[in-house]
């Protein structure tokens, strides 16, 4: 079995050995043993990031993954073609890392859009770079972006991501706009050293046509400091939000969507938290991941990976691959478990996995 490295103890990666699919129902869709069937299906394509958050990477950044070890524009695109087609995925998110390192992204989502024609795409980003590449991305077919933005004091920001460029994503989110990527969300983790800053980003938020959805920090660093104890949680993010505005409760339009959502002053503006750690949506779950090496992750928390760039290059036809997958997926884990005694935290950090 091969091992991958990522600066942080190896994963085995078995290509061969084929995961039990003992008592699954014979269907099309990518279910499970709890009955969850995935249908979002977030594909990271490169470890590779222009920032270094704090809750994400080490200062020095993860090691490099070969360019013959990543899955190429054309091998992304048929596996996006076979999960839209054969497994019933509806929406396709790209993510990183920092998927607007890879010189190679336009060509990526024209592929995607030419493999799963309809099937909105989404990418996730830190917005550094994209006011070169917006226009090119929704011309290839991007149905729309997702920033992350944790604060928007300049000191704060330049402290959490150990680089000075607040400018760079604040140009970025611009151009989104103008290129009509759009719903516009804006993702910010939930820090303790930014707790106090959220207020005025989701003010700034409002003002600029974003949606806000802040998340819970959860134990996916890379140098592994988060402590349950010290972590900013839903229900203390509220209290501060609540210092300036009137929040009302709305729940979720959709029992898989991960974040809650409160009106703010009445509405019709909104504001999500994922709060991933204390109000856990495990159950509802519908993901399926792929890594940038061309591996099937079940779950975010969970460390078995199936790898499926073996079987692309190595022959093997779409139905195949497709039965690989839903196997992958049959075995998923009931959730993360983060609140149980005996949990351990995933070997590879959130910049490794892929958002």
């Amino acid at each position: 079995m091969a091992a991958l490295s990522l600066g942080m103890p190896a994963i085995r990666r078995s290509p061969s050995a084929a995961p039990s699919i003992e008592g699954r129902p014979d269907v099309a869709g990518l279910v499970d043993r709890f009955g969850r069937v995935a249908r979002d299906l977030r594909v990271s394509i490169t470890s590779a990031c222009s920032l270094r958050c704090t809750y994400c990477m080490p200062a020095e950044g993860l090691p490099v993954i070969p360019r013959d070890e990543l899955l190429s524009a054309d091998e992304i695109a048929r596996l996006v073609g076979i999960a839209v087609r054969d497994l019933g995925v509806h929406e396709v998110r790209f993510t990183g890392g920092e998927p607007l390192t890879r010189p190679d992204l336009v060509e990526i989502i024209a592929l995607s859009a030419a493999a799963a024609p309809g099937t909105p795409l989404a990418l996730t980003t830190n917005g550094i770079g994209l006011d070169r590449k917006a226009q090119a991305l929704a011309d290839a077919g991007l149905s729309r972006v997702n920033v992350s933005l944790d604060t928007l004091d300049r000191e704060h920001f330049t402290r959490l991501t150990r680089r000075d460029r607040l400018p760079r994503v604040l140009d970025g989110i611009a151009a989104a706009h103008r290129a009509g990527l759009g719903p516009l969300k804006v993702n910010a983790v939930a820090m303790r050293e930014t707790l106090h800053d959220a207020p005025a980003l989701l003010a700034w938020a409002i003002d600029h046509g974003c949606r806000l959805r802040f998340i819970e920090q959860m134990p996916l660093d890379a140098d592994e400091q988060w402590k349950r104890d010290n972590m900013v949680d839903a229900d203390e993010l509220l209290e501060v939000l609540g210092e300036r505005f009137v929040l009302e409760p709305v729940g979720r339009d959709d029992p898989s969507a991960p974040a809650e959502e409160w009106l703010v002053d009445g509405g019709p503006a909104t504001v999500g938290i994922i709060a991933s750690v204390t109000r856990s949506f495990c159950a509802a779950c519908d993901r399926t991941r792929l890594t940038a090496e061309g591996s099937v992750r079940s779950c975010l928390f969970g460390d078995d990976e199936t790898d499926l760039r073996g079987m692309l290059r190595g022959g093997a036809d779409d139905a195949t691959i497709a039965d690989r997958w839903r196997a992958a997926m049959w075995g998923k884990q009931a959730g993360h478990g983060i609140d149980a005694a005996d949990f351990v935290r995933p070997v590879r950090s959130m910049g490794g996995i892929g958002g």
